[in-house]
């Protein structure tokens, strides 16, 4: 069984098991899950697909929060050769890690 969700303006597939980096958002402190309710599709292991239009109601998807991080960093460098000219800039996306644990549709 996999769903396509959306989050923070991206569609993202996921199945039972998955760990899949999001967007960080303001949790509790004692936040342990997190809950998307903008599911577009859902399909089982058999028969047919539920589509959205844009997106099913009453069908969730329950996730663990597995880690709160930054990604690796990222480098830019502007470069002219000959010219003595060398810029370089570095950028650390941060995101969240969560284990995909149930899809209710």
């Amino acid at each position: 069984m996999y769903a396509i969700i959306e989050d923070s303006g991206t569609q993202i597939k996921v199945s039972t098991g998955d760990v899949i980096r999001i967007d960080p958002r303001e949790l509790a402190d004692d936040a342990a899950t997190v809950t998307f309710d903008k599911v577009m599709l859902v399909s089982p292991d058999e028969g047919e697909a539920a589509v959205g239009q844009p997106y099913i109601a009453g069908a969730t998807v329950t996730a663990d929060i597995v880690d709160d991080q930054d990604s690796e960093k990222t480098r830019l460098v502007k470069f002219r050769r000959r010219k003595g000219y060398k810029r370089m800039k570095g950028h650390r996306q941060p995101y969240l890690a969560v284990k995909v644990t149930s899809i209710h549709a």
